[in-house]
């Protein structure tokens, strides 16, 4: 479920939309918005016309807009110039055009939505449960993902309230308190499980993820007593909280004789999605 790519249509226009799950926001491309603005056959273009005519918008550029991965029309995932809600109103404001308020409707109503799921946090959390069954994952690896899910957010909100803002932050922290409980980072761990797209988490064996969701617990709790201020204090409380689940994993890994890091992934323990539906209509 993390950096879930959507896509929204706008008067004919497609929007790409990604969900950030690590920041829990959702990134829009910047180019699809310029594009709905000014019909433009050339968004870059005018992306670089209109930084000349802002400089207060091209001197936060890189801040507003950070490069984030988007599907492109060949198929392929690209590097794509991405922002939040935030942020697309503060590129609007550069751009004088007669769709500027019906857009801005647009993006608060996909803005409301996700205020509704704060909210009410079980509206998102059955349709992930739905989505997981669809898929053939069992209840018990549904109720730790759930889990892991909330634990998972109670981080992040920790992160943000000790400064972390940026999205390359947020991964390298997540790299290290990875990398603290299973000796691998998060690139590597899906390398291992031979993973390309697909989220880490999904494919987690229910141990793994039993042991990922303590790191990240044992990481909210330590930040919380520690109250780092720093980008390096906040590296040093990854590292402590993951040292705490990779003792776990050290003991069991003790007492059953192997490891519990697994190669295994959601495609070699799945039900095929038919027999998947099959099986909740029998139940």
């Amino acid at each position: 479920m993390s950096n879930e790519s959507i896509i929204q249509i706008f008067e004919g226009i497609n929007v790409r939309i990604v969900w950030n799950e690590e920041e829990q926001e959702y990134y829009f491309s910047i180019a699809d918005i310029v594009q709905v603005l000014t019909e433009t056959v050339n968004p870059r273009d005018y992306i670089k016309k209109m930084l000349k005519r802002d400089p207060e918008l091209k001197s936060r550029w890189g801040t507003i807009c950070p490069p984030t991965r988007m599907k492109a029309t060949d198929g392929k995932y690209y590097q794509t110039q991405a922002a939040t809600l935030e942020g697309v109103f503060r590129v609007i404001q550069s751009i004088p055009s007669k769709k500027a308020e019906p857009l801005k409707q647009w993006l608060a109503e996909i803005g409301k939505q996700r205020i509704d799921q704060m909210f009410d946090p079980e509206q998102t959390f059955q349709m992930a449960v739905e989505d997981y069954r669809r898929q053939g994952y069992s209840d018990k690896w549904i109720e730790n993902r759930m889990k892991s899910i909330r634990t998972r957010n109670e981080l992040t909100n920790e992160w943000k309230r000790s400064g972390v803002t940026e999205q390359k932050d947020y991964a390298m922290l997540t790299n290290i308190l990875t990398k603290a409980w299973s000796g691998m980072t998060t690139g590597q761990y899906k390398t291992y499980k031979g993973l390309t797209k697909e989220n880490l988490r999904d494919n987690m064996t229910t141990l793994e993820l039993a042991l990922n969701t303590l790191a990240e617990a044992a990481t909210t709790e330590i930040s919380r007593h520690r109250n780092p201020k720093t980008m390096t204090e906040n590296k040093q409380v990854a590292q402590s909280g993951g040292n705490a689940a990779k003792l776990a994993r050290k003991d069991i890994e003790k007492q059953i004789g192997q490891s519990i890091i697994s190669p295994e992934k959601a495609s070699d323990y799945l039900l095929p999605a038919e027999d998947a539906e099959v099986k909740e209509i029998e139940e």
